[in-house]
């Protein structure tokens, strides 16, 4: 995996900063090897919702269940 910015962290949502839930990330982080699937497979994510990840963390961090299911004002990226 390459080096990311300090503001992206792969167990954290790039839209609001909370928990993702990253099943991949939670086997990473205890040694694990990475699980067949994580919640996120199941989800359709909205092309609106793709659109509010900041550039550096697309296809680096995931977006936690919370904000796949907020309204589509509540998501915003981290200042």
């Amino acid at each position: 995996m390459p080096d990311l910015p300090l503001s992206v962290r792969p167990d954290t949502c790039p839209l609001c900063g909370g928990p993702n839930g990253c099943a991949v990330e939670v086997a990473r982080a205890r040694g694990e090897p990475p699980p067949a699937s994580c919640w996120c497979t199941a989800q359709r994510f909205s092309p609106d919702l793709l659109a509010r990840v900041p550039g550096q963390a697309r296809r680096r961090a995931c977006i936690c269940p919370h904000c796949v299911q907020a309204p589509p004002e509540h998501p915003q990226a981290p200042q």
